[in-house]
């Protein structure tokens, strides 16, 4: 299966919703390149980057499940960067 590169951008207006957003993320780890999160204190807001290297249905479950958080908006840009699974994206084993 190939995988993709893409990033996922979430703001999170709901402070009650990031326990099950970190759990989301948690469970697609393999995936995770990187992440970023900035709280935004002056605005109650906070900003978080995700960089993904996964299967394409991944990172739209993904995305599809961050989205229906309360309080969460979530945008993805995906790269023209795609390869097969075994040459690129996360393994259990990196």
């Amino acid at each position: 299966m190939e995988t993709r590169v893409a990033l996922i951008s979430i703001i999170v207006s709901d402070s009650r919703s990031i326990e099950e957003l970190n759990h989301y993320l948690h469970e697609s780890a393999k995936y995770i390149i990187g992440r970023m999160g900035i709280p935004y204190h002056k605005k109650g807001i906070n900003i978080i980057s995700v960089a993904i290297d996964a299967p394409q249905n991944e990172i739209s479950a993904l995305s599809g499940k961050i989205g229906r958080l309360p309080g969460v908006s979530v945008k993805t840009a995906y790269s023209q960067v795609i390869t097969p699974a075994e040459e690129g994206g996360h393994d259990e084993t990196d």
